[in-house]
This record gives structure tokens, C-alpha cells and sequence, in this order.
């Protein structure tokens, strides 16, 4: 009988590990660890859990998970106004859903801590010039000169303060009016002037005014029903560097429990996701919700020994499988990872990155087609339909700014565009146009699905 190794927020160091850069000052690496280790938790345990209970109803197939924002948040666009628009396109998204789809929405957004990235290849090379690959602000410069790409512990100071900025003007916005529904009615308007998707916007919008006014004059209203000017709204990112996680794994005080108070949700990479390796090690002690991006190289053998050693006691909300097969892919992969996961009766929530499997590129830009990014989630959709499960969220790099970084949606952004706006400092994202698209036609979806399952849609909707 094997013995179950003791785990402890240090244990994973000594398993092997991929992705983890190279700092060239070890003492200066440490010291940042320790003087991290003392600062305030970014979220708190409650939190956390409050999340997984979200998550099991997302599991069960009564809730829908959005999850979405940069491919990677840097210190040179951190600004009120960025996270402001990220978080009014996320709200209209979850309106979307909500109204149209007739389906409560758990949010999760891709901030406050989604600074590191896996990178294909150690090094980069320009011209005669080769130098470490760029992993994320939190490890180097983007800049492409030999100083700037050298790791550098002390970003993680700059991480941790940008992070619990943004947390604190995201809390603001959450609770303290912003998120109110006159308002996101109001976002809502203000698209009916794209005439591309005028029409369905303005019937949106028509309806929401109906259903507010109906509710006004039976007594219900934003100001004595606080759900209705408030919204939950939680943080995640890739678990990518360990010692700055390690940092911040603290013990519950209401449970014992370790939790990662770094950010309320954090998953796994297609390329960390080794069972024998240190990233599942750190994972599989604390007790957050966590994420495994599954990729076409995972087998549902697989993935059966990481839900085993992530999840052993089968907890629903914990684990949400977040699929990026590519749209040419999704039905050669998904079906036997569906099938492996429900004959052993694992309660998990199945998400869609219809953006990793779809990168191309065009000339000198990485892009991803709007029509590739649809097709996958239509085909996720499909296919949970005839297996007979739940197609249960969506997990998109988008942002609130008008980029031009993806080709096609209803502007048709081209090739050519490309240049234009093209902002990311690592993956394309979708523009707030084409996010508010992939959530109509998700809405509707969804709400095909709900018939399908016999789910009865609230009188307002119907």
C-alpha cells in the first residue's frame, strides 16, 4: 500500500519542476520570498470557499462560469481606466449570459494576479542576439535586451502591490455601485450604436428595461435588495511561480486548512501538469477551487490520476477542467476525457478555452480567428449535448479595450488590422465587441441546453 507523502506549502521543492526561471541571485530570491511571506493575504479562505460552493452549483449544472481577462496583466497598463473597462465588458458579458441564457452566472476574472507565463522554448532569439525568453512582468522585462530579460526577484514586490491595487478597485466596483443593474442597463445601451449588433442589442436592452420596471412596481429595486447593486466577483491565475505561492499559503483560521491567499482560484498549465511534479505537489494541499488546463495531449487516464491526486475526496467545486483543444481537435479529445470522468462519477465543472488551441499566425502577429474561437465552442457545446453532461463555462483572454489583436467578429477585423491596435504583451485577445458576441451567441447556447435538460426559465425570460 502506497503511503501518502506529507505535504506541506514547501514540499513541492523537492519535486522536479518545469517553467520555473533561473534567478542568478539566490540570496536576493529568498529574501523577497521571506519579506513577501509577511505581507497581508491578497483574498481570504472565506472567500475562497464561498467560490467552491459557486462552483458546485456550476458542476451540478445550475450556474455558468465565466471566466476571462488578459493573457498577461503588466506593470506598464495598470491603470484605473483599463481595470474599469475590463470589469464594465466582463459585467455586460455576465448580463448577457444571465438574461439571455436564463442562467446565474459565477465570475471569475483572469486579474489581480495573472502575471507569469509558460513559455515553448528558455531563450529567444533576434537576429544574431539570443536571450531568456520573456515569462511575464512578474519574472522580466518584455523589453529584448540583455538586462531586462535577466529574472528579477524584486518584480514580485511590484506584483504583489499591483495585485491588491486591482483587488481593491475591483471590491469597489463589486460592492459599492458600479456593478448596480441600472447601470450595466445602461452599458447596454450604449451598444445599440454599433450597427452591426444593434438589433440584438436593443432587444436586450428592451427587455431588461421591462423586467426592472416590472420588478420596480412589485417592490423590488436595487435599493432594498442589495443583490441587485452588488455582484461576487473572484480572482485567479496560473499557479506558475511557486515561491511566490508558497508565499503566500497560509493556514485557515476556521478550518486548519492551507489555503493560497494569493488569488481565490488558481489553475494548473498544459505544461506543468506532470503527477510527479512540483506544481501538482503544491496544488494538491491547498484547498481553493483549482483549474487543470486540459490539452490534447492529456489522456483520460491521465487526467484521472490528477483529479485522484487533486481531489481525492471527490469535493464538487473544487476541481473545473478548463478544455483548449483547438477547434479542429475538441471532438478527438473531449469525448473520451467526458466519458473517463463520468464513469467514475466525479462532480467537476467543464469549461471551454476555445483561445489556446486557435493561435495562427499572420505575417509577424500571433492571432487567433473569431470563427476558429466560435467553432470550439460550439463544438464543446455539441458534444457535452450528446454525451449527455453539461457544458458548464467559458475561459477567454479578452479585454475591455478596442485591440485589434484576433481577426474576424462582426467588425471583421483582418489581417491587415492587425497592426493597428495590437497591444498584448504576450497572446491575441478578444476586443470588448467580439467578447460581447462570443457571449450572445453563448447565451444562446445555453439556454438551448436548459430546454433540452427540462430546466424551467424564470417567467421574465421565457
Amino acid at each position: 500500500m502506497m503511503v501518502e507523502q506529507v505535504w506541506s506549502p514547501k514540499s513541492w521543492r523537492e519535486k522536479p519542476i518545469q517553467q520555473m526561471p533561473v534567478y542568478r541571485d539566490a540570496e536576493g530570491l529568498a529574501a523577497v520570498e521571506g519579506q513577501l511571506a509577511g505581507f497581508p493575504p491578497l483574498v481570504f479562505a472565506g472567500e475562497a470557499r464561498k467560490l467552491k460552493a459557486a462552483l458546485a452549483k456550476v458542476a451540478a449544472g445550475d450556474a455558468f462560469l465565466l471566466q476571462g481577462g488578459d493573457c498577461a496583466e503588466s506593470f506598464a497598463e495598470h491603470s484605473a481606466d483599463n481595470i474599469r473597462d475590463f470589469f464594465r465588458v466582463f459585467l455586460q458579458m455576465a448580463v448577457v449570459l444571465t438574461f439571455a441564457g436564463s442562467s446565474p452566472v459565477v465570475k471569475v476574472g483572469r486579474i489581480a494576479g495573472q502575471f507569469a507565463k509558460p513559455r515553448s522554448s528558455d531563450t529567444e532569439t533576434v537576429g544574431d542576439a539570443t536571450l531568456p525568453s520573456y515569462r511575464g512582468d512578474i519574472v522580466n522585462d518584455i523589453g529584448f535586451e540583455g538586462a531586462a530579460r535577466e529574472p528579477d526577484a524584486r518584480r514580485q514586490l511590484e506584483a504583489y502591490r499591483q495585485s491588491a491595487a486591482t483587488l481593491n478597485l475591483l471590491r469597489a466596483f463589486a460592492t459599492g455601485g458600479y456593478a448596480n443593474l441600472d447601470n450595466v442597463h445602461r452599458w447596454m445601451l450604449g451598444f445599440v450604436r454599433d450597427p452591426a449588433q444593434s438589433s440584438r442589442y436593443a432587444e436586450l436592452a428592451d427587455r431588461i428595461t421591462q423586467t426592472l420596471a416590472f420588478m420596480r412596481a412589485i417592490g423590488i429595486d436595487p435599493e432594498t435588495h442589495p443583490e441587485m447593486r452588488t455582484t461576487d466577483f473572484y480572482t485567479s491565475h496560473e499557479a506558475l511561480l511557486l515561491g511566490y505561492e508558497q508565499a503566500f499559503t497560509r493556514v485557515d483560521s476556521t478550518s486548519g486548512d492551507w489555503y493560497a491567499t494569493s488569488g481565490h482560484m488558481l489553475w494548473i498549465g498544459d505544461r506543468t501538469r506532470q503527477p510527479d511534479h512540483a506544481h501538482v505537489e503544491y496544488l494538491r494541499g491547498i484547498r481553493n477551487p483549482i483549474g487543470i488546463k486540459c490539452g490534447p495531449s492529456l489522456t483520460p487516464d491521465g487526467l484521472l490520476r490528477l483529479a485522484d491526486l487533486l481531489d481525492p475526496d471527490r469535493k464538487p467545486g473544487r476541481l473545473t477542467l478548463i478544455c483548449r483543444f483547438g477547434a479542429g481537435k475538441v471532438g478527438d479529445h473531449l469525448p473520451g476525457l467526458i466519458r473517463a470522468i463520468e464513469r467514475e462519477g466525479r462532480p467537476v465543472v467543464w469549461s471551454c478555452d476555445p483561445m489556446h488551441g486557435n493561435t495562427v499566425k499572420a505575417g509577424s502577429f500571433k492571432t487567433r480567428p473569431f470563427e476558429l474561437v466560435v467553432q470550439e465552442i460550439r463544438s464543446f457545446f455539441a458534444i457535452h449535448q450528446a454525451e449527455g453532461t453539461h457544458a458548464g463555462g467559458l475561459h477567454l483572454e479578452m479585454t475591455g479595450k478596442d485591440v485589434t489583436e484576433c481577426t474576424g467578429g462582426a467588425r471583421a477585423v483582418t489581417d491587415a488590422d492587425l497592426q493597428d491596435r495590437y497591444h498584448t504583451y504576450c497572446d491575441p485577445r478578444l476586443n470588448a465587441d467580439q467578447a460581447l458576441e462570443i457571449a450572445f451567441m453563448t447565451a444562446e447556447l445555453i439556454k438551448r441546453e436548459r430546454d433540452r435538460r427540462g430546466v424551467k426559465l424564470p417567467e421574465a425570460a421565457e
